[in-house]
């Protein structure tokens, strides 16, 4: 598997690669994304502030972070938000690569850039619906810090997950 930055030639595989996702996670009860968000636009966002990180596998996608060290406001409620973090969001893996490690290793690599950067903490939120997140950032070292609300997807309850370097 690869792990690359995406650039904005990516960005209708990625959406592509959304469409399919998005079914899969509102059934299983996750209504974090939908047909609005994310979009292209917030993809195109992240290619342009290079923060947009694609795995492949055998030349094809198979899944897809933004990594940043964007903290959302409501991240107050569990953390101090003035402190650095590397920030995982828009996290997704095609459903025929699910079960094989790609989430895993989109998260080492927001882990490499957090060394490189010299960043010492690591930050994610998923929606309490999200049970595959919820087991796999524990395996990955992360502790579980809190639940918050986003203004921009009300309704919906995300726990908030850290892994600390030093």
């Amino acid at each position: 598997m690869q792990i690359r930055e995406a650039t904005i030639n990516d960005v209708p595989a990625v959406m592509s690669l959304v469409t399919r996702v998005v079914p899969l996670m509102r059934a299983s009860g996750n209504l974090q994304w939908d047909n609005k968000y994310p979009n292209s636009g917030v993809f195109e966002r992240d290619v342009a502030l290079g923060q947009l990180w694609l795995a492949e596998s055998n030349g094809k996608l198979a899944g897809v972070a933004a990594i940043t060290t964007t903290q959302e406001p409501e991240y107050a409620q569990v953390w101090d938000t003035s402190e650095t973090a590397i920030v995982v969001h828009r996290l997704a893996v095609d459903p025929d690569f699910q079960g094989q490690g790609v989430a895993a290793e989109l998260m080492k690599q927001a882990e490499r850039l957090a060394h490189e950067r010299e960043i010492a903490t690591l930050r994610v939120d998923t929606n309490t619906n999200n049970l595959a997140t919820q087991k796999l950032f524990p395996k990955l070292g992360y502790v579980l810090c809190g639940e918050i609300s986003l203004a921009f997807r009300d309704g919906l309850r995300f726990l908030c997950f850290e892994k600390r370097l030093k």
